[in-house]
């Protein structure tokens, strides 16, 4: 398995027709249309924030933060793109910032238990349903890149999104995004390689 190869397809969408009637519903203050779309969205809003903060509590707070959000400011969604798009892109931007947030507070605090033991228990739940040795590793590798790297990586590889779409969602130029692109690809190839040298155990 290469470390480059996408890791998950993306689930399909929801049907078009159907969710641009949810949004018309929820623009005119709809609650239980919008509970329609977050019962669509809620698990690939999870998994995304999950794959950047690597904690499942922090990741359930983003997504539940993100719909709230993108609840308040529905009626100025005009719908250039589709609605997972718009809500993902929040779920990033507020996954990064908790992202730095914990970095910023591991820094300052002495880690409870082995780096690698949280890694691993936490990369488990990356990618969702039964996994090879090789998909766990590969999850466990990926959470020790920066977050930026691993956001750019997670949005093409497992949302299928352009460089263009990333660069947007991470509000950064999509040279930025490349270089962040490549530069985690480069360090998950160094790391699969090494580990292939160990005994690496899920």
């Amino acid at each position: 398995m290469k470390p480059e190869a996408p890791i998950a397809p993306s689930n399909p969408g929801v049907e078009p027709n159907r969710e641009s009637a949810l949004l018309e519903r929820c623009r005119a203050g709809d609650t239980r249309a919008y509970q329609e779309l977050v019962e669509r969205h809620q698990d690939r809003a999870y998994a995304l924030a999950l794959r950047i903060v690597r904690s499942p509590s922090d990741a359930e707070e983003i997504a539940q933060d993100a719909f709230v959000k993108a609840w308040l400011a529905i009626r100025e969604f005009r719908g250039e793109s589709a609605f997972g798009t718009w809500l993902h892109r929040i779920v990033v931007r507020r996954a990064l910032d908790r992202a730095e947030s914990l970095r910023a507070r591991g820094a300052r605090e002495e880690p409870l238990e082995p780096e690698s033991d949280a890694g691993g228990g936490e990369g488990a739940a990356v990618a969702p349903g039964p996994e090879s040795s090789d998909a766990r590793r590969l999850a466990h590798l990926m959470d020790a890149l920066p977050a930026a790297q691993r956001a750019a990586l997670s949005l093409h590889y497992y949302e299928n999104r352009s460089v263009t779409e990333i660069a947007a969602m991470l509000d950064m130029p999509e040279g930025t995004v490349k270089t962040n692109m490549s530069r985690g690809r480069a360090t998950l190839r160094q790391a699969w390689v090494r580990t292939e040298r160990t005994e690496w155990k899920p």
